[in-house]
C-alpha cells in the first residue's frame, strides 16, 4: 500500500484523534466517518494510507507506545523489566490499560483487528521480552529450561488487565515493580 504525504506531524495527530475516539466510545462504535470528522481527513485519505479501521487502530496504538523494548538493557533482568515498564508513566499506563481492555473485547469479534493488533503491537512487545529474558539466560540468572520463559508476557498482560478488575485501582508502576518482584522474577527462579 502506497504511503502517504503526510507529514509525521499529521500523522501523530491523527493517531491521537483515533485513540481518544476509541476511550470515548470503544471499537465497535468507531467508524472511519467519526475520524474522518475528527480529524479533518477525507475517508478515501484514509483507506489509502490504512486500507481499514484495524490497521488504523493497530498503527495508532503501536505509535503511542514508548521506545521499544529491545533497546532496554541495562545489564540484569529485573532492571530491565523495570525500566521497561519505567517507559510508561502511571498516567499512560492508566489510559494504555483502559484502551487494552475495550481492544481485548473487540479481537474477539474481529479476526482482522487481532492479527493487525498482533503485528503492529503483540509481536513486537513480546520480542522486546524474549530478547530480555534471552539475556538474564545467558547472564545465568534464569534457567534456560525454565518453564515460565514462555509465559511471562502472559503474565505481564495479565497484570495490566487484571488490576482494575481484581482491586478496582488503575495499574501503575509501584503496583508493576511489586508484581514483577512478588510473581515475575520467583516464577523465573531470578
Amino acid at each position: 500500500m502506497a504511503r502517504s504525504r503526510l507529514t509525521p506531524e499529521r500523522e501523530t495527530e491523527l493517531y491521537a484523534a483515533v485513540l481518544d475516539l476509541l476511550r470515548e466510545s470503544g471499537y465497535d462504535a468507531l467508524t472511519m466517518d467519526a475520524i474522518a470528522a475528527r480529524t479533518h481527513c477525507s475517508k478515501a485519505t484514509l483507506y489509502r494510507q490504512w486500507g481499514s479501521k484495524p490497521e488504523l487502530v493497530a498503527k495508532a496504538v503501536r505509535h503511542d507506545q514508548p521506545v521499544s523494548l529491545t533497546r532496554v538493557d541495562t545489564g540484569t533482568l529485573r532492571g530491565d523489566l523495570i525500566a521497561g515498564l519505567e517507559l510508561s508513566d502511571d498516567c499512560q499506563m492508566e489510559r494504555d490499560s483502559a484502551l487494552m481492555r475495550s481492544l481485548i473485547h473487540a479481537v474477539h469479534h474481529n479476526p482482522e483487528l487481532l492479527q493487525a493488533l498482533r503485528h503492529a503491537l503483540i509481536e513486537p512487545e513480546i520480542t522486546g521480552v524474549d530478547e530480555m529474558l534471552k539475556r538474564a539466560v545467558r547472564r545465568g540468572e534464569v534457567d534456560a529450561g525454565n518453564p515460565a520463559l514462555k509465559l511471562v508476557p502472559h503474565m505481564m498482560i495479565g497484570a495490566f488487565i487484571s488490576r482494575p478488575l481484581i482491586d478496582e485501582k488503575p495499574v501503575d508502576l509501584e503496583f508493576l515493580r511489586a508484581y514483577v518482584d512478588a510473581v515475575v522474577l520467583p516464577a523465573l527462579g531470578a
